[in-house]
């Protein structure tokens, strides 16, 4: 065994494929003091027993990008080293049984163009001739995307590894982690079964024992393990070495060729959570017993399929454990709560696929300090301390590994582990009919109705939403809006710490809102967010409610040694919105506060009822109105005095979203992102002309795409997000936000689209891509809706 060193610049835990690839692209960028350390051998733990699929595509155009780039390297990986990756790119074929499968395999093939992957709709008859030994005389059509392939895990994981030792890593089996240290909040050494490195920077890629190693540093990595399964079969006639990969998610299964047999995997819908009393040690190249019950789904479907099944004999049963997330989406950054402590784990079964973009994007956040591109779907801040709770993640576990192949409706919300975190109105919000939502753990409530089916076209839950926006526009409606994630700020150099932090002037007067950005060193956003300065050294930051851990984490940090303390204050306010060309009146009624003297962008405390509240006029639906800051303790109480007006109409998010699309209001992680700046966004004005803030040297750079409103021509088409934007037939952008507008009668949308035509013309009109069929829409750098905001400043 190579002795361990008392001391390295990184320190990585796991030697499994993402942890090998992590120190070859560290290498790859001068980084050559690292060690990798593997409690058993290479690829022992989930790496190994991997079915080594390797599929491009993911739901946005970054995490896409991440992909396409582990397909380069795993083509060239073995030019450079020497090593076989078994990387092979027989391109995927994915089928559907029903029209709504077929509908949301012609999404993807329209999404995949317009990230730049190859993708062609197939018939039957053509799917049945890219895998002859198929039955096709069930199904709908498919998708074909020939850059696609499959790789050996055990063998790529080598092959990063030499890579990285001919850089100058080491890589040490055999040694396995026992702690942490951590002084500070910040990462100094880790505990060994062979002695105490010393270090600053440790890369946490320990696969189903991450979240054990997080525990130990004081950091969340919510991850839990699940029993996978998959079969070999012997030979099968027809079977042959180039035979693409199968995918039939209606049947949960997979299928791969496997020297002249098949790989016969799958994803059920309910699965079944292993390891809930820790991962056993040692647990090296081991599987689970065989579970033909649990995998009778899976095989029932794929002898369906594939009818030779039915008589080939089964080589090998493999029930090999893997860590899953809540979302079903890896895990990815440096933690929030220790600096110098980071995360590339929890790859939910996708880790092949992924690990090499994941590796290198790990490595370059590691050596700039902050992330190189838009890995927010992927950043391990997208969740709390809360969802470190085992129970929860047993619960959820169940449900996330089957969502690999569950259809993936745009109104699907996640059902286990909930309710967790509820409004204290929530219990009225029910009464009333409400139907709920999930976000960031909180119950939100999508509208006021009954639950309706799920569908690709205009959902039965329509009208009620149209009532709810109608009711707002034309009068008022109410809004609970508690989930917002809400900070103090306090100290004698706040101030001049969000001078910096902020593209916008908050030098402002006592009880003013500003609406500003969060940026990063590039320009690009990571985060947009109102400000309220409440005293001379002291503000109340609101943000949205998936943002809680990344923002508090992003101004921390930004405080430097600046005399301010930031608190997280989120669950202490309910927080209801009063909107609509009423809701003064309405609050004159039941307070004895001045609302005609509040101008826009005023905050202040008001009386309401018996209670007192921070009144705020701002607005995210394009309307007159109000955000009512409410301590919990009178949040049921300031309800059911507003209620008792008689003149609100209660709705919900789903409603918001609709208002805020017609208004042409960006939201953060759909229109706003890492990689888009004001000048992309269209929101040069909130920046402070004098600069001064960070990210302010690219803020204003001419952009290369534009964010825009789109309106479509045909009032029967319906738009969800993520359709591809064309122009004389080539992609040009997509749709980042859709909704039906029932003010104008017709889906709108937010896109982002290139700034010039080919011929240099800025562009006017696009077609939208629907799931195959196109769409004439007009775009406009103006919102549709009330473009000079006076309905806002009424």
């Amino acid at each position: 065994m190579t002795s361990l060193p008392s001391r390295a610049q990184v320190v990585i835990i796991g030697g499994g494929i993402a942890g090998c690839s992590v120190a070859y692209h560290l290498a790859e960028l001068g980084w050559t003091d690292v060690v990798v350390l593997e409690q058993g051998r290479l690829s022992c733990g989930t790496t190994w027993h991997a079915a080594g699929l390797v599929g491009q595509l993911r739901g946005t155009e970054s995490m896409t990008r991440l992909i396409k780039y582990s397909t380069d390297l795993y083509a060239r990986l073995e030019a450079e080293t020497g090593f076989g990756t078994g990387w092979k790119q027989c391109g995927s074929l994915s089928v559907a049984r029903t029209p709504e499968r077929m509908t949301q395999l012609r999404r993807t093939a329209a999404g995949a163009r317009n990230h730049g992957v190859q993708a062609e709709v197939v018939s039957p008859r053509e799917a049945g001739e890219l895998w002859p030994v198929m039955r096709t005389d069930d199904l709908v059509g498919g998708v074909w995307l020939p850059g696609d392939g499959k790789a050996d895990p055990s063998d790529l994981t080598q092959a990063l590894a030499r890579g990285a030792q001919r850089r100058g890593v080491q890589v040490i089996e055999r040694v396995r982690v026992t702690g942490v240290t951590v002084r500070d909040g910040a990462v100094r050494g880790v505990d060994t079964s062979e002695g105490h490195i010393e270090t600053e920077v440790l890369v946490n890629c320990a696969g189903q024992w991450a979240k054990e190693i997080g525990r130990m540093a004081g950091a969340t990595v919510p991850l839990h393990s699940a029993e996978h399964y998959y079969v070999v079969t012997e030979r099968i006639p027809g079977v042959r070495p180039d035979l693409p990969v199968l995918r039939d998610p209606d049947g949960y299964a997979y299928f791969k060729e496997e020297v002249g047999g098949l790989v016969v995997g799958g994803f059920e819908p309910d699965a079944k959570p292993w390891g809930m009393d820790g991962i056993p040690h040692p647990f090296e190249f081991q599987l689970l017993d065989e579970d033909w019950d649990q995998f009778a789904i899976i095989m029932e479907n794929a002898i369906q399929r594939v009818p030779a099944l039915d008589s080939a004999g089964v080589r090998m049963f493999y029930n090999g454990p893997e860590s899953f997330t809540p979302d079903n989406m890896f895990l990815l950054g440096e933690t929030p709560e220790v600096r110098g402590l980071f995360v590339g784990a929890g790859f939910n079964s996708a880790g092949i696929a992924s690990a090499g973009g994941a590796g290198r994007a790990l490595a370059e956040w590691i050596v700039n300090g902050a992330p190189t591109g838009d890995l927010w779907p992927a950043d391990v801040r997208r969740f709390a301390r809360w969802a470190d709770n085992d129970t929860w993640l047993r619960d959820r576990v169940t449900e996330t590994l089957g969502l690999h192949y569950a259809m993936s409706w745009p109104d699907r919300e996640l059902r286990t582990a909930r309710p967790l975190r509820r409004s204290p109105v929530h219990h009225l919000l029910e009464r009333a009919g409400a139907c709920f939502g999930s976000k960031m753990g909180w119950e939100r409530v999508n509208y006021f109705g009954p639950a309706t089916p799920h569908t690709f076209g205009r959902p039965e839950w329509q009208p009620y939403v149209d009532a709810e926006v109608a009711a707002c526009r034309n009068a008022a409606a109410l809004f609970d809006q508690t989930a917002f994630s809400k900070f103090v700020l306090k100290g004698p150099e706040a101030m001049e710490a969000l001078q910096w932090l902020c593209t916008a002037d908050v030098d402002v007067e006592v009880g003013r809102v500003v609406y500003t950005g969060l940026l990063n060193d590039r320009g690009g956003y990571e985060s947009d967010l109102t400000v309220t300065r409440v005293a001379a050294d002291e503000y109340l930051i609101v943000t949205g409610s998936a943002q809680t851990t990344k923002d508090f984490d992003h101004i921390s940090k930004g405080l430097g040694d600046r005399r301010a303390v930031l608190v997280d204050v989120t669950g202490a306010y309910a927080v209801f919105g009063v909107m609509g060309p009423s809701s003064r009146a309405i609050l004159r009624s039941v307070s004895r506060a001045d609302f005609s003297a509040f101008d826009f962008g005023t905050s202040r405390l008001v009386d309401l009822g018996h209670a007192t509240v921070r009144a705020t006029r701002v607005t995210y639906v394009g309307e007159l109105g109000w955000e009512l800051y409410v301590p919990a303790e009178f949040a049921v109480t300031v309800h059911e005095t507003l209620m008792g007006t008689g003149e609100l109409t209660q709705a919900g998010h789903y409603a918001i979203e609709a208002m805020r699309i017609e208004k042409g209001y960006r939201a953060w992680g759909r229109e706003l992102g890492p990689e888009i700046t004001p000048a992309a966004a269209g929101l040069r004005f909130t920046c402070k002309k004098s600069g001064g803030f960070r990210g302010a040297r690219h803020a204003l750079e001419t952009p290369s795409r534009r964010v825009v409103s789109i309106v479509l021509d045909d009032p029967a088409a319906h738009l969800w997000g993520g359709e591809s934007l064309l122009s004389d037939g080539a992609p040009v952008g997509y749709v980042t936000s859709a909704a039906h507008s029932p003010t104008l009668g017709r889906s709108v949308a937010l896109g982002l689209v290139t700034e010039l035509s080919p011929e240099g013309r800025t562009l006017e009109k696009v077609e939208v891509d629907v799931a195959g069929d196109l769409y004439s829409a007009q775009i406009s750098l103006k919102a549709p809706y009330d473009p000079t905001s006076a309905r806002v400043k009424a």
